[in-house]
């Protein structure tokens, strides 16, 4: 099992660093979490993170989905923030001709899942725990959004012959979740009595910005 730089009992002076984190994560926001005690990753809408130690990985949810993913054996493992365009239409799922929007969930999928590959995950010791989906946009024509989110991921996990251990999906609130790859724990809160407007307004400007410019192309599984 991958090890830590640091203890995590203990606040890391000032000759301590984080620890390394992987080519192209380095615009994530990491930092020391002094309520856990550790080094953590916090990931905003369309941004993914995996982690070779004992970091936490930990985003506040509405209508996006979050996978966590991982390798039970090494403790490797990784989180993603992604929520489909609202042109996605949930009937072609698994279709050879796939919308853009389905290619854009594809991808953020695929691309968690190849970033845990090359860090020395192996695909089949990955477990798969899923989280969001809520419905709190405030615009009626995307009140459906997070029911596409979580068939889509569902769809996709079910093709792909990745076993989701557990779930915590739908309902009408945001969530909070914390993910420790090392260990496999995952902390949600639901925030029921928090003023969610900027939730609203992050993945409202978000799901816009999908629609104008959708991920096109693919990426290879390794």
């Amino acid at each position: 099992m991958a090890t830590s730089i640091y203890s995590s009992r203990q606040h890391p002076d000032a000759t301590q660093k984080s620890p390394a984190c992987l080519p192209g994560l380095e615009h994530v926001n990491r930092y020391w979490d002094k309520t856990h005690q550790c080094f953590a990753a916090k990931i905003l809408p369309g941004e993914y993170y995996v982690s070779m130690h004992n970091e936490l990985i930990t985003t506040v949810l509405g209508s996006c989905i979050a996978a966590c993913i991982r390798d039970v054996k090494m403790g490797i493992g990784g989180m993603n923030h992604f929520m489909l365009p609202m042109g996605c239409e949930v009937e072609h799922l698994g279709k050879t001709h796939l919308t853009s929007a389905t290619r854009y969930g594809n991808f953020a999928m695929e691309i968690l899942i190849n970033e845990i590959l090359k860090a020395g995950g192996d695909r089949k010791r990955m477990e798969v725990k899923l989280f969001g989906g809520g419905r709190v946009l405030s615009s009626m024509s995307t009140m459906d959004i997070g029911k596409k989110n979580i068939a889509f991921v569902h769809e996709y996990l079910q093709q792909e012959g990745l076993k989701v251990v557990s779930e915590d999906v739908g309902d009408i609130y945001p969530r909070k979740v914390n993910f420790y790859p090392e260990s496999g724990r995952v902390r949600v809160k639901k925030l029921k009595n928090m003023h969610n407007e900027t939730i609203r307004q992050r993945e409202e400007s978000y799901c816009k910005s999908l629609d104008q410019q959708p991920v096109e192309g693919e990426i290879e599984l390794f």
